[in-house]
């Protein structure tokens, strides 16, 4: 058997989300479907993190073992000949076995990004979260310094979250603004289910003035979700990467260290 990891880049607003469902249709299901085509055998793909509906992704990171002996650009170009306009095969690798896209990686990293300006932009609807009213990006940075390190994130995790433990690690949280956009970027172990919209939802209502910058410290400490604020929309959430040890030597993402440094 033959084990490859992909890159993997698409524009989530048309999908149920990443995982497979038999009511709509999700990245999983069209990337399988175009894998196995060019495998000639039926493939079952594994991620890095499963993403909702709408939610978009520039560098996820799939796995499959086949029997297939195909050349690179196969798993690259042929699978995106047969892939819809908003889905994209960046790169490939032949990986060991030991690897696993969702149990090797180290950390993931998401980008939430905001449109702070009193008009929408047409060109951007449905890949960014619009805000009219002005928020105060400095105040949310500070904010959000609390939330570093390990922690129990009860008080930002869906009701639905099947994890069986609410402790993650964040390990960078940043809140930048460039113009009209508003970058919200965190780096963690792992996040809980809404986990990184749950947030953007909290600091949105402090960059508003709704609520001073210690409140997130006291959602913290209470590990209640319903005293939060509601979950961010899913328009302006980006998964950007994840990072692996040093030993599976996987392709860099040059549009994800783009965006991660800037």
């Amino acid at each position: 058997m033959n084990k490859i990891a992909l890159g993997v880049e698409y524009q989530g607003t048309a999908y149920c989300g990443w995982q497979f469902q038999k009511h709509c249709g999700s990245v999983q299901e069209f990337i399988q479907q175009a894998l196995s085509k060019v495998a000639d055998e039926q493939i079952t793909l594994h991620c890095a993190g499963r993403t909702d509906a709408g939610v978009h992704a520039i560098g996820q990171v799939v796995h499959f073992e086949t029997k297939a002996e195909r050349p690179a650009r196969a798993w690259i170009e042929g699978v995106n000949a047969k892939l819809p306009l908003d889905i994209r095969i960046i790169w490939q690798s032949a990986v060991t076995d030991d690897f696993n896209a969702r149990f090797s990686a180290i950390a993931r990293q998401y980008r939430y990004v905001i449109f702070n300006r009193q008009v929408n932009s047409a060109v951007l609807a449905r890949r960014v979260t619009w805000i009219n009213k002005k928020l105060d990006n400095q105040w949310m940075n500070e904010a959000a310094q609390v939330l570093l390190g390990e922690q129990d994130f009860s008080s930002f995790r869906a009701s639905s979250c099947q994890a069986k433990n609410s402790q993650r690690d964040i390990h960078k949280i940043s809140v930048t603004r460039n113009g009209d956009f508003i970058f919200i970027d965190l780096q963690a172990n792992a996040f809980l289910h809404h986990m990184v919209r749950n947030i953007a939802g909290s600091l949105i209502k402090i960059g508003l003035g709704e609520k001073d910058k210690f409140w997130l410290q006291n959602l913290l400490a209470i590990k209640d979700r319903t005293k939060a604020a509601m979950t961010a929309p899913a328009d302006g959430l980006y998964f950007v990467n994840a990072l692996y040890p040093e030993k599976y030597n996987l392709p860099h993402n040059k549009l994800t260290e783009l965006l991660w440094n800037n």
